[in-house]
């Protein structure tokens, strides 16, 4: 069995990764998967999350993705991403500033409230922190 698997991240606006990785570790709907060389195919969807890509020799590349999907086969793994960035380049205290506003609108409880844009504005908002987080966790 090979020691690395081929993987692309993509979105609808760019290309964001493409190279070989030991392993990639996304938030499906139904709980985080860890992948590895050789996995049995599969079709998930993504939540809003972290999507970290363990790189050979070691080091390790975390990503954002709004949600969207991710296709394994035995030698490629394919992140279709709604948007997608590199964690790296996340703005703290837009999150942060989006996650107080998406509270907000939640606690409004205006009849013009759009109950399920304002959910899902704060789980992207929140996802975004907890990338944030894992990020710095890495680092030390």
């Amino acid at each position: 069995m090979a020691n690395s698997v081929n993987c692309n991240i993509v979105s609808a606006e760019a290309a964001i990764y493409s190279g070989s990785v030991e392993q990639v570790i996304a938030s499906g709907t139904a709980g985080d998967l860890g992948i590895l060389p050789g996995h049995a195919p599969l079709l998930t969807s993504l939540k809003p999350g972290p999507v970290r890509v363990k790189l050979e020799g070691g080091d390790e590349e975390s990503f954002f993705v709004s949600g969207g999907f991710m296709e394994v086969q035995p030698d490629v793994v394919t992140v279709l991403a709604d948007s997608a960035t590199r964690a790296r380049d996340l703005d703290e205290a837009a999150a942060e500033e989006a996650r107080q506003e998406a509270l907000r609108s939640l606690n409004e409880k205006s009849a013009e409230l759009d109950y399920t844009r304002a959910a899902a504005e704060l789980a992207e908002a929140v996802a975004k922190l907890r990338t944030i987080q894992q990020l710095r966790n890495q680092s030390r």
